[in-house]
């Protein structure tokens, strides 16, 4: 998907969510585990229920792969039943460089033809560029993240600024904004204005509304740009909205109230 379609169905549906299907099997419903695949049937519910409310949904793999060869079925039973006109997220955070890098950017990109994948900018453009090569997909770089651990590296001082600044600036440098995306934690407010001073026409993906404490209103006052500009995840807030039979409605209930929020908030592009 191209930054065109993405634009159009962020439109289409007046929404920036992101729904985060981080599946995790214990906190499934009961009922569900009797059934073939209960991370699938769940997926699938979850899916069915906010599709009409979310223009992306982002599969975090680790949650897949801790389940070894089933959670992969999983996996790619739940890519291939979301519906086509949504943008889909692997969230994998690969970090590798030279063959290795092809070789995920190929698992991906190709074996699993998701939109986008993210991942970790550390080791330099080499594991990121690989990302850069197929068309219409996207990188979503690891940019400032709501981490305690991101005062580490992200936030230290370097040359004139911090670390993190200078992350986004090069890595821009080596995509456009129709390949390159960053993950900003919703968490950072303080720095979010500051994100969009350096990198004013990237989408960026937002993490860290809801459950984690970020605000979707703050959000989208300091980091919205002409196009939007945004997909806001939330993945708890939504997926265990409820916890019984009625788990699905409760998730269609969450995610409708995310984008009515959201409308509201878009009406300056629409």
């Amino acid at each position: 998907m191209n930054r065109q379609q993405l634009r159009a169905a962020i439109v289409a549906k007046k929404s920036f969510l992101c729904v985060g299907l981080d599946t995790d099997i214990t906190k499934l419903p009961e009922h569900l585990l009797e059934t073939e695949d209960p991370v699938f049937e769940f997926n699938k519910a979850i899916i069915d229920a906010t599709k009409d409310y979310t223009v992306s949904y982002k599969i975090n793999t680790a949650f897949y792969e801790a389940m070894g060869v089933k959670g992969w079925i999983s996996l790619e039973k739940t890519l291939n039943y979301i519906p086509k006109d949504i943008f889909t997220i692997a969230d994998a955070k690969r970090g590798d460089i030279g063959n290795t890098a092809d070789q995920y950017a190929k698992t991906f990109f190709h074996t699993y033809p998701f939109d986008s994948v993210t991942v970790a900018p550390y080791m330099g453009h080499d594991s990121v560029t690989p990302f850069l090569k197929y068309e219409g997909k996207w990188a979503i770089v690891l940019g400032l993240t709501s981490n305690a651990g991101s005062a580490d590296f992200q936030q230290q001082p370097f040359k004139d600024g911090k670390l993190y600044e200078a992350v986004l600036q090069t890595v821009a440098s080596w995509g456009t904004p129709e390949n390159t995306m960053f993950v900003i934690g919703a968490t950072r407010i303080e720095y979010l204005e500051r994100v969009r001073q350096l990198i004013p026409d990237h989408f960026l993906l937002v993490p860290g509304v809801g459950a984690q404490g970020g605000d979707l209103q703050t959000v989208a006052k300091v980091a919205m740009n002409n196009d939007c500009g945004l997909l806001v995840n939330v993945s708890r807030g939504v997926i265990y909205a409820g916890s019984g039979t009625d788990f699905a409605a409760a998730a269609h209930d969450a995610a409708k109230a995310y984008q009515e929020e959201m409308a509201g908030l878009l009406q300056p592009i629409l």
